[in-house]
């Protein structure tokens, strides 16, 4: 199976000015936990979750009204191509201890895939369960 197959499309994303407090609205508002971070040219330049904003924005006593995105998220990302055989996503995701993996075509984004999507598919229920179970117990050395 691919990840053009389990993968989430159309991905709501959020452009590197915008502040955190509407970065937080947007991740309540759709329940989720991470967004794309895009420039104007539709090119990921990062991913911002609800733990950047706690841990670089609360935590650092800094005004989510007063504080952009580009100041907390995640700048290195990670990301995968659409043919990418779900397996291969899952051992991805757990060797870089990540739980969502954005995915880009020609450069740009084109869906998301979180450990859960890896989940409810059959195949690669096994997968992402060894995913997690790396994820998990590497915590301690992230910290």
């Amino acid at each position: 199976m691919k990840l053009r197959d389990v993968m989430t499309n159309p991905v709501i994303r959020i452009h590197p000015d915008e502040s955190v407090a509407v970065a937080a609205r947007t991740l309540a508002h759709y329940n989720i936990g991470a967004l794309p971070v895009c420039g104007s040219d539709g090119r990921v330049c990062g991913l911002v979750t609800d733990r950047d904003i706690v841990t670089r924005c609360l935590a650092s006593n800094r005004l989510p009204s007063a504080t952009t995105v580009r100041d907390v998220m995640t700048a290195n990302v990670i990301s995968a191509r659409p043919d990418m055989d779900t397996t291969l996503a899952a051992g991805l995701m757990g060797r870089e201890q990540i739980r969502r993996l954005p995915v880009m075509e020609n450069g740009k984004l084109c869906g998301m895939v979180s450990l859960g999507d890896l989940a409810v598919k059959e195949e690669s229920c096994i997968d992402a369960g060894d995913a997690l179970t790396e994820i998990s117990g590497n915590l301690s050395s992230r910290e």
